[in-house]
């Protein structure tokens, strides 16, 4: 496989891409993943791949501009809108959120008050991932328990990042789709994302499908958050990418915090093994130590949509892809070495782990 890589990267553009299709395509046939965005960067050259249908067993054929939903990547991009209202002086990192907003859900809990905006970033905040399934009537208003005392240990919490988006919303005044469309939507030019439904994707949205390939209900979320909304589109989200790789619209301290380890990453589905001294997190992003260097990367799984990332800022080099099937981070392990050759890329054997 090594060797079959390694010719592969030496071939002229076009052929690698029609190469790397036929390869992509037979990864998503066996996975039984019915449709696939992808986008390759190097040294600013873009590849843009679109394969398969937006719902299985129709003609409907996945496009550049197919909405798909992003899942947890739209938690990077609310650390990126907090790291830019903090270079503004509007967030410290290091202030309690509840000094700034009391949130109902936690508020009378006397150790949620060690809780900072950097320990959202970084999954250390002592929160659950959810408390409740958060489509669920009540989880709105249902109230929050600590798992651990906040600041201490690694552990993913979607639930963190909704209370650093209320948070920002209180102190700016906006509505998350609104301070979103000011701070990155906007100014990158991203013109199919949303953290809410559109009515203009009606005619473009993909629908999901679960692990036996089956279809499911397209989601037509109506209230933002900042956990798994997020939709978009490949082409877009690597836009996004690229300005977080150059700290486009941040102070220089400020996009280290992007790109420097904060916390190591325990294993969250057995804490009580040690952390793995390949991962780690730094503000927003999780980092891998790979054979290819350092990594940023991270994914996004809301059960019938699943998407990745992977970026290496010091070989100006990235992939993003989305897929509207649970089964699309079962391609991470081979989509990888495809792309980025031969190697070891911790970040897919540590989701494997994860059972993510």
């Amino acid at each position: 496989m090594n060797l079959v890589m390694t010719a592969l990267l030496r071939l002229p553009a076009a052929f690698r891409k029609a190469q790397r299709q036929r390869q992509l395509l037979a990864l998503m046939q066996q996975a039984q993943v019915p449709g696939l965005q992808l986008v390759h960067t190097h040294r600013h050259q873009t590849t843009l791949y679109q394969l398969g249908h937006r719902k299985s067993g129709t003609s409907a054929a996945i496009e550049a501009h197919t909405i798909f939903q992003a899942a947890s990547l739209g938690k990077v991009m609310l650390a990126y809108t907090a790291l830019r209202l903090h270079d503004r002086g509007v967030l410290s990192l290091d202030e309690p959120l509840l000094a700034y907003y009391p949130y109902p859900r936690l508020h009378q809990q006397p150790a949620a008050h060690q809780i900072t905006a950097r320990m959202v970033l970084t999954h250390t905040s002592g929160l659950p991932n959810w408390a409740e399934h958060p489509l669920g009537a009540g989880w709105a208003t249902s109230p929050l328990t600590l798992h651990g005392p906040p600041g201490k240990r690694w552990q993913y919490s979607g639930e963190g990042y909704v209370f650093l988006q209320k948070t920002l919303e209180q102190l700016t005044g906006k509505p998350l789709p609104l301070l979103v469309q000011d701070e990155v939507v906007g100014p990158l030019h991203l013109p199919n994302s949303s953290f809410v439904w559109r009515p203009d994707f009606a005619a473009t949205a993909a629908s999901g499908h679960d692990g036996a390939g089956q279809p499911t209900a397209v989601q037509r979320f109506e209230q933002a958050n900042a956990g798994f909304s997020l939709l978009s589109t490949a082409a877009d989200y690597n836009v996004f990418l690229q300005a977080v790789l150059a700290g486009t619209g941040l102070k220089p301290a400020t996009r280290a915090l992007l790109l420097e380890p904060q916390c190591s990453a325990e294993r969250r589905a057995t804490p009580a093994r040690p952390p793995d001294p390949s991962i780690a997190w730094a503000c927003g992003v999780g980092l891998a130590r790979t054979s290819r260097g350092r990594a940023l990367w991270h994914w996004g799984n809301n059960g019938d949509f699943t998407s990745f990332f992977m970026a290496f800022p010091s070989r100006q080099e990235s992939l993003v892809f989305f897929t509207n099937s649970a089964n699309g981070l079962k391609l991470t392990d081979e989509v990888l070495p495809l792309f980025f050759g031969p190697g070891q890329y911790q970040a897919a054997r540590w989701l494997a782990e994860e059972q993510v």
